[in-house]
């Protein structure tokens, strides 16, 4: 029996009615399972278990999850303020709940209801809603952003994300301790066993036992990293603490290593075969991973576009070594100093990466452009290409500037990359014009020196040639989501769910204290709208920043629910299946549609493993995210510190976002960064507030929200992520423009307007009475005392 078949008999013995709680040997014998195949049964039981599908009672008896109206499963991520949130599954059990999850897409779990859960676990909570009266909070957590927001608390930990916390090791005459800054223990870690690691140094602990939140947890030391500042040792502790993965187990690497480093002879002959058209490849400077490659062509109704992705999926099936590696890693994790790939390099950089002269085999997506950027025709293949040009986004921009071409290059290559611009620039204006919303955000890419150290932030300018490949690639993922939609096959969609009004009616309150009239921001256009205006300005990030905690997180689902971002109603992923399992499905999904199918078919997984696998990569996704996010930020503060030790400080052109007692808020937008200049760091001479006009005044100095300022570093507080600056000089730029309003929705906040006159002609003259004499002086009060 296999583990499907096995799950699906359990359930449905236990679903029977009247039935009573059962051990591990009664449904054996019920099920008529061999001796041999206990094993299988003990694991399926375990699995069952920590989903939440089966409950494990007294004396060992199993029983069938009874599922309360309040109960949802799902993930829990700590909040830096100590606090919590829930994100539920969509799945069938938290759907029959009752509880609208399209809402309600986190739920708050304060501090002391979180149990003893970790960032990131799987957990089953209890769902209430706030009571009218004040409940008690530390002062450091937040409260919910809104008042009717559910909360909740922890009832059950189904499954630890890695169970491993990092901390400094402690020992005080023979007493010995890991003190941790996780916000989910937020304390300290009793020691178990012996270690060879001396105080002060960082540690990797392996929890064994926390049963009590009032507790402290106790563990012990798997690992000892080195000490705090060492070279690696923050990076490390960031894939510990995240619980990724950096090596691959021998089975993985050794079918990897047996896959041949070109294709056979018979399959090449078997595809359609691209090798002697002008395909190439646009990627980062130092990618190593060549997913996807682009070929396209003027046509008399518009062009012809080729999108070839690496077809993973012809090296590895189902059910084998590396395909279950790959789930279980989900995506690869791109760190400031290293890459975790989802597959071992031989076929990452390898066999699948779509390098310059080799062959290699592809699916294809073959579009047709209209000249208006319409989708009119696509059909899919498999194809084997040989890519003539690995160009950088910075050597194709250079080509759309007007420069040649690197040396050697094919004399077509520069008028294909000129017309694929032209196209690339019809598909982007319809999808602005159909409703999708730019929302590009700051970024940085860190340099390091051979030792891992910061050396430099440069800002990531997003150009034509990023827009180019970005528009082909959402054209293909367009057009294959479309298709398995159409043929009913079961895939993982990329969805984006619509944003609830609620939050947007906040938004729109966020935006209109800073002077917009954002108009109904349930209308795509409105939010666009709000958007460009606040470009260049002062409440630039601030605008931003607030739409996107409002919409909802992009995540992968069985289900073709649309992406609200894009503004399309059928997509998926396509394009990356080297770095993104998602990819992988789909590309199975589509091998029965293809022009040319492979003679056998991959396995397909049931709706309902694809709604399971959705959650999980989905989960995977946010983990490496979170992870990038913190290593980027790690190495800009090292590299900030670096210059806050120099003779000579360097000088960055920040700007002032806001004006407050306590001194200046600023940012670096092309760092993404922010910071404050103390009152007492704004340099020489008497500064004066001025709150009724948000401004700082010096003599003939002033500086006001909207200006660009030069700052030097002059404090770093790592823990908190926040950076001290002083003033270097005088403002860079003068005040800026007031926003402009349209004068029917403009706030009059001088003398009152006048009123028009009415047609029948000049108001009538207020008359008044005369007062004749004067009113006669009141008494004076007695006093129902005495005086004294």
């Amino acid at each position: 029996m296999s583990g499907d078949t096995l799950r699906e008999a359990i359930l449905d013995l236990l679903r029977a009615e009247n039935t009573q709680p059962m051990t591990k040997s009664e449904l054996a014998r019920t099920l008529s399972i061999a001796p041999k195949n206990r094993a299988n049964l003990r694991k399926t039981l375990e699995d069952l278990v920590q989903e939440g599908k089966v409950d494990l009672g007294k004396k060992s008896r199993y029983s069938l999850h009874k599922k309360h109206s309040n109960t949802l499963v799902g993930t829990l991520k700590f909040h830096p303020k100590g606090h919590a949130f829930f994100f539920p599954d969509a799945s069938d059990e938290n759907l029959a709940t009752g509880i609208d999850l399209q809402i309600n897409s986190r739920i708050h779990i304060p501090r002391r209801d979180a149990g003893t859960a970790l960032d990131g676990d799987r957990v089953q909570i209890t769902v209430r809603k706030p009571s009218p009266r004040r409940e008690f909070r530390p002062h450091q957590e937040l409260k919910p952003d809104r008042p009717e927001e559910l909360r909740g608390n922890v009832d059950k930990i189904l499954e630890r994300r890695s169970g491993r916390l990092v901390g400094t090791f402690h020992d005080n005459k023979g007493f010995r301790w890991i003190e941790t800054d996780d916000k989910a223990v937020d304390g300290r870690i009793g020691l178990i066993g012996d270690t060879t690691a001396q105080p002060g140094q960082l540690v990797v602990v392996a929890l064994e036992s926390w049963d009590n939140p009032n507790a402290d947890p106790r563990g012990r030391i798997i690992e000892v990293l080195g000490w705090p500042g060492d070279a690696g040792v923050d990076m490390i502790s960031i894939i510990h603490r995240f619980g990724l993965a950096t090596s691959f187990p021998d089975d993985v690497l050794a079918e990897a290593r047996a896959v041949p480093e070109l294709p056979s002879n018979d399959e090449i002959k078997r595809r359609d075969d691209w090798r002697d058209k002008l395909v190439i490849t646009i990627d980062p400077a130092d990618a190593k991973d060549h997913d996807d490659a682009i070929w396209c062509q003027r046509n008399d109704n518009g062009w012809t576009l080729a999108v070839h992705i690496a077809d993973v999926s012809h090296y590895i099936k189902p059910g084998t070594p590396m395909d279950k590696e790959a789930i279980k890693r989900g995506n690869s994790t791109y760190l400031a100093d290293r890459v975790l790939p989802m597959l071992p390099v031989e076929l990452s950089n390898g066999i699948c990466s779509l390098k310059p002269d080799v062959d290699r085999l592809t699916k294809c997506a073959l579009m047709e452009i209209s000249r208006d950027g319409r989708i009119t025709s696509s059909r899919f293949l498999n194809a084997v290409i040989h890519s003539r040009a690995k160009l950088s986004y910075q050597q194709a921009q250079a080509i759309l500037d007007g420069k040649p071409a690197p040396e050697n290059s094919d004399p077509q290559l520069v008028p294909m990359v000129r017309e694929g611009w032209k196209m690339a620039a019809a598909l982007r204006k319809r999808r602005f014009l159909n409703g999708a919303l730019d929302l590009e955000m700051p970024e940085i890419k860190i340099r390091l020196d051979d030792n891992g150290r910061a050396v430099g932030a440069d800002p990531v300018i997003h150009t034509e040639s990023h827009q180019l490949v970005e528009e082909c690639m959402l054209a293909a993922n367009e057009a294959v989501a479309h298709l398995l939609k159409v043929r009913g096959k079961p895939a993982v969609y990329r969805i984006h769910e619509d944003p609830d009004p609620s939050r947007l009616i906040e938004y729109a309150e966020t935006a209109m204290l800073h002077g917009y009239r954002p108009g109904d921001l349930t209308n795509r256009s409105h939010i666009q709208k709000l958007l460009d205006q606040s470009k260049g300005r002062p409440e630039e990030h601030i605008i931003k920043l607030g739409l996107l905690k409002s919409l909802k997180r992009a995540a992968y689902a069985a289900e073709p629910l649309g992406h609200y971002g894009l503004a399309k109603s059928d997509y998926g992923h396509f394009t990356s299946p080297i770095r993104r399992y998602a990819d992988l499905i789909v590309h199975r999904a589509l091998q029965p549609l293809l022009e040319n199918p492979p003679q056998k078919i991959d396995r397909n997984p049931s709706q309902n493993e694809l709604r399971d696998i959705a959650r999980h990569i989905s989960d995977t996704e946010r983990t490496s995210g979170e992870a990038e996010g913190e290593s980027r930020q790690l190495k800009l503060f090292e590299y900030l510190g670096r210059i806050a030790e120099m003779h000579e400080p360097f000088e960055f052109n920040a700007l002032v976002t806001d004006c407050r007692m306590m001194g200046l808020m600023v940012e670096i937008p092309e760092m993404g960064l922010r910071g404050v200049v103390k009152r007492e760091d704004l340099g020489r001479g008497r500064w004066w507030f001025e709150n009724h006009n948000k401004t700082w005044t010096s003599g003939k100095t002033l500086i006001q929200p909207g200006m660009r300022v030069p700052l030097h570093v002059s404090a770093i507080d790592r823990i908190k992520r926040f950076v001290d600056f002083t003033l270097a000089g005088p403002p860079l730029s003068p005040p800026p423009k007031p926003l402009k309003v349209p004068p029917n929705t403009q706030k009059h906040r001088g003398k009152p307007q006048p009123k028009a006159a009415s047609k029948a002609g000049p108001p009538a003259r207020r008359t008044t009475t005369k007062k004749t004499a004067k009113s006669p002086k009141r008494p004076p009060r007695k006093l129902k005392h005495r005086r004294r």
